[in-house]
Parts: C-alpha cells; sequence; structure tokens
C-alpha cells in the first residue's frame, strides 16, 4: 500500500490499516536470512563524546558518580530556595497524569455493541465491567485496556478497538490533572535529596558528580537554549571548604578539555541556595578559539538550606554545562543543530561519503571475468598510446569453458589505440564529482603530491580547468579510472556472451559525458545531495577505446 492510501483507511479504520500494513513485509533473500553483523566503528556524537570526557576528569580528579533524583517535589524548591522559589518553579515542568473515570455499561452502550456484530451475554458484560473496574483502580494498564476489552467481548482486537472509540468517548476526553512533581530544572535541586541521606552516614570528604539531563520551562528554544539539557555537576562536602575548593576544582577540570587560562568573576544571578558572594562564574581561554568564554558556575551551598535538610557540613557545588562545552570544543553556533542534528542541521554529504556512494554498475562476476577485466587494463596501459590503425590481442585462451579471444582495436588512422582521457580518475571535492586528468602507471608515484606534479606539469595544466585542479589537489580521489569501468564493463558483457551463446560481440565507446558512459552508478542519496547544494557531475572526456571478443 501507498503512503497515501495507509493514510486514508487509517483515517477511516485505523486498526484495519495496522493489520494490513503487516502484510506489507516481505520475506528476505535467504543469503539475508538471520542475519550477522560484524563490528565496525559507528560515528558518535559530540554530546556524548563530551560527556564522557567530563565523566572520566571528575573520575581522574577522585570524584564518585552517582545519580540524583529526577523528579522533585515542589516543596523542594521552596526548602531550596525560600521566597525566591515561586519563580524558579514558573521555569519547571510539572508532571500530570490522566484519572481513570468510572466507565459504565449503560443498556444504550450494549445496543451500540451489538449493533456493531458483537453479541453479548450477560458474562461478556460482567467481564467488561471486571475490566472497567480494574482500570480504574489500576490494577490494569492502559497498555493492555484494548486487548483486555477484547479478551472480555470474545473478539479481535481491531473489533476492541472500534468498539472503544466509538462506544467510550469518555476515554477520549480525559483532560490532564498536575501534580505537585516537577522535572528536576536543576542540578541542586538533586543534589540537596542525596546529600540529606549521605550527611551522616559517610566519611567526609564527600565527592560525588554526576551527568544527567535537567529539564527548564524556556519561553522558546532558539540558538542558545533548548528544553532539556545536560548538567556536569559536582559536590564537596566537608567539615570546612572554602571557595578556593571551588577555583582549583573548576580549573583541574577544564585544564582536561584544553583550556589553559582561568579568571573567575562574581555572578550577579545571586541564586538564595548559595552563600551571598560565594557564586561565581568561571571563565576559560581556550588557544584554539583564541578568546575567553563562560564555561562553569561554583558556589558553597547556603547554610539556610542545607539546614533544611539537616546538613552541618559546609558543601561546595560546580555545575558545567555539557552542551555548552560541546559546543566550544566544536565551534558549533547553534545549539539546536548541534544536539539534534538530523532534525535541525543542514543536511548534507561530505566528500567521503559521496565517494563510497560511487560504483561500477556492471562489475565481472567469475574469476575468468575479474581476469580478464584485469588484462584489459594492463593491455591498454602497455599500448595505449600507439598510433593508429593497430589492435592488440589482450587475452586468448579458455574463458569459462569456451575459447575465447578478445582484442583492443582502434582501426581509424591518425589517432591513437585510446583516447586522451581514458585514464581520467573520478574524484569528490567540495560535493561535486569531477574527473581528472592522471597518469596510467598510477603505481610509480610515491605520493599524491608526485600525482599533482605530474599531471599539472606533464601532462598539461591547459586541459584542466580550476575545479579539475583543486579536485586534484584537495578532493577525495576513487581510485576509478575510466578505464577500468569501460574494461570491467566489457569482461561483464564477454560473462554474458559465453551464457547466451552468442559467438562475438564488439563494444565501443567515445566520449564520457554522464557516469553510465564509463560504466558507473551514484546511489540516489548522493545524487539528491548534489542537485540540492547546486553541485555538478563533470567526467566529460574522449575514451575512443573499441573492444571485440570472439568465441
Amino acid at each position: 500500500m501507498k503512503k497515501k492510501e495507509i493514510l486514508k483507511l487509517a483515517k477511516r479504520d485505523f486498526e484495519k490499516a495496522w493489520v494490513e500494513t503487516g502484510k506489507s513485509l516481505k520475506n528476505p533473500h535467504h543469503d539475508d536470512e538471520y542475519p550477522r553483523l560484524h563490528f565496525q566503528p559507528g560515528r558518535t556524537h559530540p554530546l556524548s563524546d563530551t560527556m564522557a570526557q567530563l565523566r572520566q576528569a571528575y573520575l581522574l580528579l577522585g570524584f564518585e558518580e552517582t545519580l540524583n533524583p529526577l523528579f522533585i517535589e515542589e516543596e523542594h524548591v521552596y526548602r531550596q530556595f525560600g521566597p525566591e522559589a515561586p519563580a524558579v518553579l514558573d521555569r519547571c515542568f510539572y508532571l500530570a497524569g490522566l484519572p481513570r473515570p468510572d466507565i459504565g455499561i449503560s443498556m444504550e452502550k450494549i445496543a451500540q455493541i451489538e449493533s456493531m456484530g458483537v453479541s453479548l451475554d450477560e458474562d461478556k458484560i460482567r467481564g467488561i465491567k471486571d475490566v472497567f473496574r480494574s482500570y480504574k483502580k489500576g490494577d490494569t494498564s492502559g497498555d493492555d485496556l484494548v486487548h483486555d476489552v477484547s479478551s472480555a467481548l470474545e473478539v479481535l482486537d481491531e473489533t476492541g478497538l472500534r468498539v472503544m472509540e466509538r462506544v467510550f468517548p469518555e476515554l477520549k476526553e480525559l483532560t490532564p490533572i498536575s501534580s505537585k512533581t516537577t522535572l528536576r530544572s536543576h542540578m541542586t535541586s538533586g543534589w540537596f535529596i542525596t546529600l540529606e541521606s549521605l550527611h551522616q552516614n559517610s566519611p567526609l570528604p564527600v565527592k560525588l558528580f554526576s551527568i544527567d539531563r535537567c529539564f527548564r520551562r524556556e519561553q522558546r528554544e532558539d540558538a542558545s537554549h533548548l528544553m532539556t539539557y545536560h548538567s556536569a555537576s559536582c559536590v564537596w562536602m566537608d567539615d570546612e571548604v572554602s571557595l578556593d575548593m571551588g577555583m582549583a576544582v573548576s580549573e583541574s577540570l577544564l585544564e582536561y578539555f584544553g583550556f589553559k587560562k582561568f579568571k573567575f568573576l562574581p555572578d550577579e544571578k545571586k541564586s538564595k541556595y548559595y552563600i551571598p558572594g560565594t557564586q561565581t562564574e568561571v571563565y576559560g581561554y581556550h588557544p584554539k578559539l583564541n578568546e575567553w568564554v563562560e564555561v562553569a558556575t561554583f558556589g558553597l551551598y547556603s547554610p539556610i538550606a542545607l539546614a533544611k535538610y539537616g546538613i552541618d557540613q559546609q558543601v561546595m557545588n560546580l555545575g558545567v554545562g555539557a552542551e555548552r562545552i560541546a559546543m566550544i570544543l566544536g565551534g558549533h553556533k547553534d545549539i539546536r543543530e548541534m544536539v539534534y542534528p538530523h532534525t535541525y542541521g543542514k543536511w548534507g554529504l561530505s566528500d567521503r561519503e559521496i565517494a563510497s556512494m560511487i560504483h561500477m554498475n556492471l562489475y565481472p562476476v567469475t574469476d575468468d571475468g575479474r581476469k580478464l577485466m584485469e588484462s584489459i587494463i594492463n593491455t591498454a596501459i602497455e599500448h595505449g598510446e600507439t598510433k593508429s590503425p593497430c589492435e592488440f590481442i589482450t587475452f586468448q585462451g579458455e574463458f569459462m569453458g569456451k575459447d575465447l579471444e578478445v582484442k583492443i582495436i582502434e582501426p581509424e588512422a591518425g589517432t591513437k589505440l585510446l583516447g586522451p582521457a581514458s585514464w581520467n580518475r573520478v574524484h569528490v571535492y567540495d560535493g561535486n564529482i569531477v574527473g581528472v586528468p592522471q597518469p596510467a602507471e598510477m603505481e610509480r608515484f610515491q605520493s599524491p603530491d608526485d600525482i599533482v606534479e605530474e599531471v599539472l606539469g606533464n601532462l598539461g595544466k591547459e586541459v584542466m580547468d580550476e575545479l579539475a585542479i583543486q579536485a586534484l589537489k584537495k578532493g577525495v580521489p576513487t581510485g576509478i579510472s575510466y578505464m577500468a569501468g569501460v574494461a570491467a564493463q566489457a569482461a561483464y558483457h564477454m560473462e554474458e556472451m559465453v551464457v547466451s551463446g552468442e559467438e562475438e560481440i564488439k563494444l565501443r565507446t567515445t566520449i564520457a559525458k554522464s557516469p553510465s558512459d564509463i560504466n558507473l552508478k551514484l546511489d540516489e542519496l548522493a545524487m539528491r545531495h548534489i542537485n540540492s547544494k547546486n553541485k555538478v557531475i563533470d567526467i566529460r572526456g574522449p575514451i575512443f577505446c573499441t573492444i571485440t571478443g570472439k568465441i
């Protein structure tokens, strides 16, 4: 079924549409049944990389990892912030849930169910009442409600879903009711709860860190604000803790990321859970950025807030935004693009990714065919510059059980066996696919620089435009020459000739204008990238190669 048909059916009858989609599954090729995956490196997320580094840095500094409570009751915010709590709660998300209604089975509803072709008796009616009663009490999960109703009615789940949709609208009309529980908006809310349990049961000093999500009800998400972020936070609890401890920990932690110089400035926000005058912003100078950036905040917890949790020790707290560090290290300007690159980032493919999506279309499948391909290339290398008319036998002997003779020929006078673009190779540069003139015998060159010097010198810079020059110098080489594509295609057709019973074949390649002219194909994704970015595929060039095969 096509997408539009699926959506149309789902709107009319969701359960039927859902069942129909199950019929679209195809049996895999027998080679792909129960596939075994091989380990190979994937791609990490920059934020995850940064959090892993933060975790390692804290561990090296002797901190123990913990997880703080994520669900924070409203009263904890009042205990920590005092009169400031209402303003803080304004940025918190409150948890809400749907109430479980009393659902009755009236005569009208019984008639509705029977009108849908479901036969009812006293046992079934009693069964469905039991299901709704269990649901109201919380003994039945909402996930299981449709199945349990269907079982009570002794019908298929799709019929049970239709009954639920049409006969019991009260389930769709439920309105969430808020609780007094919030999602943690800052790690401090969790630290007080954790330290309350630890302060009399752990030897001092207590050194803990936690790297976890916090949630903040921002007015909007933009380049510098998300409604969820990761706080890399630590606490140091002891009988006496000085503000200098915050400086020492922040310096040591950030030196791990290459920061060399630091400065500490009073934070104007003055949160009430810190002792007045201790809330401090940390600025680090990163040589790569060549500028000062705000990277952390620390302070000493207020004795008032600590006393409300029965804690009589002193506590230093340091908080680092993991996203902030990741943006600095990666040079990102928009937090949305960094955290959600597939949603907000500008879509594109790297040159290396595009290069991996360029393949030969036809390629010999037998050992004889692959050896023939190699023989054609070797003959072309040896005699490609021979003046025409000329012909050379590239293979003579047994081929797939037949006696085969293959030649490269050029009957026309005044040219050469091969055209000047035969040894062009395909490069990818800045999203463009470019054919670049190169020597036939690449093996004699020691480095890419030697190849560039040869091409721009001996082969003639005049035959190359600026894009080809840059592709040669900076692009990603695919290693595919025009002649290799032609040879692979010829060997493949020789295999076809033997299988089909033909006696001879003649293949002629003239001027390359598109990838298919040199037996190349490009993945659809790469083609979409090239078109959307207004990039080019330029592999023009004269090949003029004729290959014959005869049984």
